[in-house]
C-alpha cells in the first residue's frame, strides 16, 4: 500500500463530523494561495444557508461581504427566486437555463462562444449543472468570470440543491468525494510523469529515423517504424474537443452522445436497433456487422472517418490555429521522413501510420462503452450517469502503458480534468462510493472487454433482425 491510499483509508475511516472539520481547515488553508479550493467548496447546503437568506419580499440579497470582497458570483441587486418546475421548462436550443451551485443562468445567448461547444450546454438546458461544471473546467475562478454576466436568478429556499428525482444523499456524497481529492492534490499534474511520456514520444520518432538511415526505407523497415510512430497524431483540437466533450457530459445518451451515433454502418445498444428494425431499414446486413467492425471500422476509423471530420471542420469553422497545428504535423513528417521516401511516399507512410493506429484507438476507446447501458435521456446525477456508461480493465503496468491509463474509464469520466496518473490512487475511493449506492463498479480483463465489444454488436444484431422480421 503507497503513501497515498494510507492518506485515503486513514481520511475515510474518521467519523464524518471530523472529517467536515478537517476539511474546512483544509480550504481555509488553500484560499489564500490561489487554490482552486476554497470558500466556493462549501457544501451546497451551507453556503446557500449562509450567504442567501430570502428577504421579507421573497428576493436573495447579497451579503455585504460578497460585495466587498468580489467572491460571490452574484450582482449587486436582488435575485429572482425560480422553482425547478419553472427551471425545466427552459430546456430548448433557442432557451436555455442550468442551475449551478444553486444559482440560475441564462446561456442562451453565450451558447455560441462557448468554447466547448453549443450542443455541451443545450445538453443540461433545464438541469443541475454543478457537477458538469466543476468536473469539465480545470480554472474555476476563471469559468466564474464568464457566467457573472448570465445570471438571473436562483433556487427558491424551500427547493432542493438538484432536481428531486435525484438521490440528494448520492450528490452530496460525490460532492464530498471531490472535495477530498482537491485537498489531497489529485488534480495537480505530476510534470515528471508528463516529462518521460514526452522523451518516448521523441526516443520513437528518433528510433525510426535512425532505422531508416542505417537500413534504408524497405518494405519491412517501413512497417516496422509505422508501429513505432503510431504514438503521434495530428487533429484539430477544436473538433476534437467539441465531439469528445459531448461524450464525457452525457455518455451513451441518445441522441446528445456523437460516439454512438455510428448509423447507419453500425446499431449499438438496444434502442438503435429496434427502432430501424421497426422501419425495415436495412442499409447493410446487420446480421454480420461484428464481422464488418473488423473490416470496415477498426482500420478505418483513423484515415478515413476521424480525420475527414476533423478537415471539414477546420475548414468550415476557419479555425486557423487548428489548421496551422496540424500543417505543422504533416511539415514535421515531409522534413523527417522526405528525404527517405519522396513526397508521394510521405503521404502514404502517414496513413500507413494512421492505418496501423486506428484498430489501436477504435478497441481503446470503444471497449469501454460499447457493451454498457446505452439510453435515451434519463436525467441521472453525475456519479450515475458516467458508471453505468462506463466500465474499467484491470490495472497492471501493461495496461496503463497500452491504453495510455483509458483502462480507468470510469475515474476518467468522473474527473476528466484530472492527470491520468491519479486514477489508480482514486479507484478505491470512487468503488467504495459506488458500492454504498449500490452502483456496479465494472471492471474487466482486457481480452474480455476487447471481446465485449464483439458480443455486444452481435446481441444489437439479434435485436434488429427479432424487429426486422416481425410480421
Amino acid at each position: 500500500m503507497n503513501q497515498s491510499e494510507v492518506r485515503i483509508r486513514s481520511f475515510r475511516s474518521q467519523p464524518r463530523n471530523l472529517r467536515v472539520s478537517v476539511m474546512t481547515k483544509v480550504e481555509e488553508k488553500h484560499a489564500g494561495n490561489g487554490s482552486l479550493v476554497g470558500k466556493s467548496q462549501l457544501p451546497l447546503e451551507e453556503k446557500h444557508q449562509a450567504n442567501d437568506k430570502p428577504e421579507a419580499n421573497g428576493k436573495a440579497k447579497v451579503s455585504p461581504k460578497q460585495e466587498a470582497d468580489g467572491k460571490g458570483d452574484t450582482p449587486r441587486k436582488s435575485l429572482n427566486l425560480y422553482s425547478w418546475q419553472e427551471i425545466q421548462r427552459h430546456n430548448q436550443e433557442t432557451d436555455q437555463w442550468l442551475v449551478i451551485n444553486r444559482k440560475v443562468y441564462d446561456v442562451t445567448s453565450w451558447a455560441d462562444r462557448h468554447p466547448g461547444g453549443r450542443r455541451v450546454l443545450n445538453h443540461y438546458a433545464g438541469e443541475d449543472a454543478t457537477d458538469v461544471f466543476r468536473a469539465m473546467h480545470l480554472e474555476l475562478d476563471i469559468a466564474r468570470l464568464y457566467l457573472k454576466p448570465l445570471l438571473i436568478g436562483e433556487l427558491a429556499p424551500g427547493e432542493p440543491s438538484q432536481e428531486r428525482n435525484k438521490n440528494a444523499q448520492l450528490v452530496e456524497d460525490f460532492q464530498e468525494l471531490r472535495r477530498t481529492l482537491e485537498a489531497m492534490n489529485m488534480f495537480s499534474a505530476n510534470l515528471g510523469f508528463f516529462s518521460l511520456h514526452l522523451i518516448q514520444i521523441l526516443i520513437l520518432e528518433a528510433l525510426a529515423w535512425l532505422m531508416l538511415w542505417h537500413f534504408g526505407n524497405g518494405w519491412p523497415i517501413t512497417i516496422c517504424i509505422s508501429f513505432l510512430l503510431t504514438i503521434s497524431q495530428g487533429l484539430s483540437v477544436k473538433w476534437w474537443n467539441h465531439r469528445h466533450f459531448q461524450h464525457h457530459t452525457k455518455p451513451n445518451i441518445y441522441p446528445k452522445d456523437p460516439d454512438i451515433d455510428v448509423g447507419p454502418l453500425f446499431l449499438v445498444g438496444d434502442l438503435q436497433p429496434i427502432k430501424y428494425g421497426k422501419k425495415k431499414i436495412k442499409y447493410i446486413d446487420y446480421e454480420k456487422q461484428h464481422l464488418y467492425f473488423y473490416m470496415v471500422g477498426l482500420p478505418l476509423l483513423m484515415p478515413v472517418y476521424f480525420n475527414l471530420q476533423s478537415m471539414q471542420v477546420m475548414y468550415l469553422g476557419r479555425y486557423w490555429k487548428d489548421i496551422v497545428w496540424v500543417s505543422s504535423f504533416y511539415i514535421r513528417y515531409f522534413i523527417t521522413f522526405g528525404p527517405f521516401y519522396g513526397i508521394f511516399g510521405t503521404v502514404l507512410l502517414i496513413y500507413l501510420v494512421k492505418f496501423l493506429e486506428s484498430p489501436w484507438i477504435a478497441c481503446v476507446t470503444q471497449m469501454s462503452h460499447i457493451p454498457m447501458k446505452m439510453s435515451r435521456e434519463e436525467n441521472r446525477d453525475w456519479l450515475s450517469t458516467q458508471v453505468l456508461a462506463t466500465c474499467n480493465v484491470e490495472q497492471s503496468f501493461f495496461n496503463d502503458w497500452f491504453t495510455g491509463h483509458l483502462n480507468f474509464q470510469i475515474e476518467h469520466h468522473l474527473f476528466p480534468t484530472m492527470p491520468r496518473h491519479n486514477y489508480q490512487k482514486v479507484a478505491p475511493l470512487v468503488r467504495s462510493l459506488c458500492a454504498k449506492h449500490g452502483l456496479q463498479y465494472v471492471n474487466k480483463p482486457i481480452l474480455k472487454a476487447f471481446g465485449d465489444i464483439v458480443r455486444s454488436l452481435k446481441k444489437s444484431a439479434a435485436l434488429w433482425m427479432d424487429a426486422y422480421y416481425e410480421t
